[in-house]
């Protein structure tokens, strides 16, 4: 893996394919589609930035890279994706082969150019939505995180408020003599011309013809959005006088919160006051949205709330018609630029399912917690406002174009983007997520934000051998403008090449170039979309036959000889990713809600290989007084009563106690100075716990606990059941599984002997 993670240092990609399948039918063949995950705005140590405008390609479009053809004498470059001959202009006159511009050097395949015209004054404006159909503990637990973060605002950024339950409160934080708030019907959706008519924008003008920004006075804009300098008062005289929705609840029926139509307010006003500008909206959710746009359960507390089992039978009688509202409210925050970032913490389900389509649309964050008081939500929280080398890097408005050599075409992209139906040659006629275009609107992104672009080859034929030699490498080159968090408007030029193979000889070579943990966050994505549009979609056997087919293909055996199969060590790790693939909570949405099904497909949708492959895969490490901290099997055999295990599922961290270790702490040992060792055995997992929260967004839940308890089951369902109450015998530690799944071995002899078949 070490040269395919050299590339990702390089360039922020990573390809499941590195030596591309050559025709349509090879790539057919290859079942894992040619795809790259890539991270627009990854940092990068020795970024070079240009300060001038890239040079580009006068028929299509493509910025000068260090794969140009030169003709110095001529002073001609040749475009590698059209082929098409464009001349220097005259400030690149002493152009050379010893005189090159940085944009054609071979290093820098990855660069940004920053235009002094277009320097921008960033304006960040956060707009806080906030549930206050909460019990009063919850409401102090979000009173106190709020004010915490309040000092954390960037200083040239904007805030404003507005709190919901029965009814939408939009509060005037720039009138100071007297707290003034506009109220708004929970039950009506509001539109922007309502909005602007009641809070009075056009008293004394006529009402503009043309954008309503333009009618609109800095006055105006300046009573509901304060600077962050001047918001610390009046918001925490606000938040101090909150207090939980005063409608009386009957016993029979659950709170009225009306989250559709304040982010609707939330919406619209923003739309109003910054279009274009780098604006958050920030929704606080307490529980499932009852009253008007957006609901997704009747105020009856004797409808339950949709569960999966409902979605697949059609039977959620709020889910379409909250979604088309929600698909509504996306597009016109795409259109704006602006995001929604949800934070949802309920022990109840309060509606991620149906807000999915905006939160990943416009590139927001999720946060899933159970509660306002819980780590996870105040310390991504916190994180969020971070700023200097912990900070996310919070970028925004954002557009990805994508170009490539004409025998690829793109199908689309799985990831926080939208589509900007920017038609053209490269549309591939399957679609896959946002499809059918070669831009996309990202309104935010960070230095972590990762997308999927699948791609299609549309060769027929193997061309022949003196074409093939003479142009035998694909291109492609994915170009960013976007909105950099200290103000400039910047576009980052990632250009890349692959080999293409065709015909009898190229399967050793295909093999070679096989990224298969970029494989198997790609497999992940594409599961979990098709999961989500095809109705009769079986996942399970889609992934089977896929790996069974690629098994057969790459495969090392005897034909009807299972005993003689093996595979290469490029895709010996595959099987095992397909095999907890078919077992995560991206696949398997039994004893999940669609609320928490939703948000771990989201975040494996904006996530890197890496993180991605800790999803489908945790680590496990195990601490002994025998050795020193060491990967673990990630196996049922691997607990052990004098052990101490340590497991990473990306969105929980558990820290495992075997059953002498739990019996030892205790007995208060580790407080003894005669067993200082075991005090430091208890501490080294909780350090490097600690440092794999403190680097993660959004922020883990952490589980301690000990075997045979109850939260024991956090690790016992990650791990294969090696030993299950099917199996005869036990794990060394005792231990076995309570499931019907079967175990890894099982998995892997059936794969044997239906890929030599």
């Amino acid at each position: 893996m070490a040269e395919f993670m050299e590339l990702e240092a390089q360039d922020g990609v990573r390809m499941t394919w590195n030596v591309v399948p050559g025709t349509k039918e090879e790539a057919g063949n290859c079942v894992v589609p040619v795809s790259a995950i890539y991270t627009p705005i990854k940092p990068f140590p020795n970024m070079l930035v240009l300060p001038y405008a890239p040079l580009r390609c006068r028929n299509c479009s493509s910025v000068l890279n260090p794969f140009c053809v030169m003709d110095f004498a001529a002073k001609i470059w040749i475009c590698p994706f059209c082929f098409h001959r464009s001349h220097f202009p005259a400030h690149y006159a002493s152009v050379s082969e010893e005189n090159l511009p940085a944009e054609l050097f071979p290093q820098y395949t990855t660069i940004e150019y920053k235009s002094p015209r277009e320097a921008a004054c960033l304006q960040s404006v956060f707009m806080f939505v906030i549930d206050t159909s909460i019990i009063e503990e919850e409401m102090a637990f979000l009173k106190s995180a709020l004010s915490q973060v309040i000092g954390l605002f960037p200083d040239n950024s904007l805030v404003g408020l507005i709190t919901f339950g029965t009814l939408v409160h939009l509060h005037e934080i720039g009138f100071s003599t007297a707290p003034k708030t506009y109220v708004f019907k929970g039950s009506k959706d509001v539109s922007k011309g309502q909005l602007l008519e009641q809070m009075g924008f056009f008293l004394n003008k006529p009402k503009p013809l043309t954008g309503v920004r333009d009618g609109l006075s800095s006055e105006s804009i300046a009573r509901f959005l304060l600077p962050a300098s001047e918001c610390e008062f009046a918001i925490n005289s606000v938040l101090e006088e909150l207090q939980k929705d005063p409608w009386p609840i009957p016993a029979d029926q659950r709170a009225s919160r009306s989250t559709g139509t304040a982010l609707s307010v939330a919406a619209s006003l923003l739309g109003a006051c910054f279009p274009g500008s780098g604006a958050r909206i920030m929704a606080f959710l307490g529980g499932p949205s009852t009253e008007g746009p957006g609901a997704i359960v009747s105020k009856n507390l004797s409808e339950p709330i949709r569960s999966h089992k409902d979605l697949d039978k059609d039977s959620a009688p709020h889910y379409h018609k909250a979604i088309k509202f929600y698909e509504t409210l996306a597009k016109q925050l795409v259109h704006q630029g602006h995001v929604l970032d949800l934070f949802a913490c309920a022990v109840d389900q309060v509606g991620v399912a149906e807000l999915k389509v905006v939160v990943e649309r416009t590139g927001g964050f999720v946060v899933l917690a159970e509660s306002f008081g819980h780590s996870v939500f105040k310390d991504t929280l916190r994180r969020v406002f971070q700023s200097g080398d912990k900070g996310l890097g919070l970028s925004s408005n954002g557009i990805f174009e994508v170009n490539c050599s004409k025998d690829l075409k793109v199908q689309g992209v799985l990831g926080p983007c939208a589509s900007l139906e920017k038609r053209s040659p490269l549309c591939s006629d399957t679609i896959i997520g946002q499809g059918n275009t070669s831009a996309w609107k990202m309104c935010g992104l960070d230095q972590a934000t990762s997308l999927c672009l699948v791609f299609d080859i549309v060769r027929k034929d193997i061309p022949d051998a003196t074409v093939q030699s003479s142009s035998s490498q694909f291109y492609f080159q994915f170009l960013t403008f976007y909105q950099h968090n200290s103000g400039e408007m910047r576009l980052r030029v990632t250009t890349l090449s692959r080999r293409w193979v065709a015909g009898p000889g190229s399967i050793q070579d295909l093999i070679s170039g096989f990224d298969q943990d970029a494989a198997a966050a790609a497999m992940a994505r594409l599961v979990s979309f098709k999961m989500e549009i095809e109705a009769e979609f079986d996942p399970i056997r889609w992934l089977d036959k896929a790996l069974i087919h690629i098994c057969s293909r790459f495969g090392d055996y005897q034909k009807d000889t299972p005993s003689s199969f093996s595979l290469s060590p490029r895709f010996s790790i595959f099987p095992q990713f397909m095999f907890h693939l078919r077992r995560s909570q991206f696949v398997q949405v039994f004893n999940n809600s669609p609320d928490e099904t939703a948000y771990f497909r989201m975040i494996l949708n904006r996530e890197n290989v890496a993180n991605s492959v800790v999803m489908i895969q945790p680590s496990l490490v195990s601490y002994s007084f025998q050795s020193v901290p060491e990967p673990a099997l990630l196996d049922v055999t691997a607990i052990a009563a004098d052990r101490i295990l340590l497991l990473d599922s990306y969105f929980t961290v558990v820290i495992f106690h075997g059953s002498t270790i739990a019996q030892w702490r205790k007995a208060g040992y580790h407080d003894q100075p005669e067993h200082q060792a075991f005090a430091q055995l208890l501490q080294a997992p909780r350090d490097d716990a600690d440092a794999i929260i403190n680097e993660r967004f959004p922020v883990p839940r952490l589980v301690i606990c000990d075997q045979h308890g109850s939260q024991a089951r956090f690790l016992l369902a990650k791990l294969n059941p090696s030993a299950s109450c099917n199996s005869d015998g036990h794990g060394p530690g005792g231990d076995i599984i309570f499931t019907d799944d079967v175990s890894f071995e099982v998995f892997l002899d059936h794969l044997q002997r239906l890929a030599v078949q």
